[in-house]
């Protein structure tokens, strides 16, 4: 089940990709999304191979962005697939049903889109505007989040939905509400002053929603 916190690597002045992984580790983040945009393939699997090395010890999962490739050769618990990246159905013959993938999307109709072709969970996005993605899709704010939501739930569609895109431990509690399964963070984490702490903060507020 992809509910919790997924941390989603950022490289800044302060802060390597590994280093990134290892604060969200620090933390107490299990999920961790090795995301390298405009890194070659190469590069992608040496740093991954890192991850990995970091997530196994911290009994945590990774995630490659994009690379079904790596993620095979890495034995990564799974791979995240954009809008623009290899299909999951193709993705799903590449890896066998032993690695988990998951898609982006930003309107019902993506979603299911998605499910028909077989992903095990949906990244829904963005929630705001975010400078760490390119290229963005239309913000859906709360009011997207709760009607697409609503849409899966008519057309009997189940699968965990994570948050996505300029998210703040304030809008936690809120976007919980309207049924997704998990929040997808980065900037949010890397920016605050204690970010380990700060991960800490994130995830008994994301606990705190679950249960309240």
């Amino acid at each position: 089940m992809m509910n919790g916190l997924l941390f989603i690597t950022h490289r800044t002045e302060r802060y390597s990709y590994l280093q990134s992984v290892e604060i969200a580790l620090q933390g107490g983040c299990r999920r961790i999304q090795l995301r390298m945009k405009d890194a070659a393939p190469e590069e992608v699997e040496q740093t991954g191979k890192q991850a990995l090395t970091l997530c196994t010890h911290y009994g945590a999962e990774l995630y490659i962005d994009d690379h079904v490739d790596v993620c095979k050769n890495l034995g990564a618990t799974g791979v995240h697939l954009g809008k623009t990246d290899m299909s999951p159905a193709l993705a799903r013959r590449t890896l066998g049903k032993n690695f988990i993938i998951g898609g982006t999307a930003n309107t019902f109709e993506d979603i299911a889109r998605l499910f028909a072709e077989g992903v095990d969970y949906i990244g829904l996005g963005p929630f705001r505007f975010t400078h760490t993605k390119k290229n963005l899709s239309p913000v859906l704010g709360w009011a997207g989040y709760r009607d697409i939501l609503s849409q899966c739930r008519q057309a009997d569609i189940h699968l965990p939905v994570v948050a996505i895109g300029g998210i703040t431990i304030a809008d936690i509690p809120d976007l919980m509400r309207t049924g997704i399964a998990g929040i997808a963070m980065s900037s949010a984490i890397l920016s605050a002053d204690e970010p380990v702490a700060q991960t800490q903060r994130i995830i008994a507020t994301i606990r705190s929603s679950e249960t309240g």
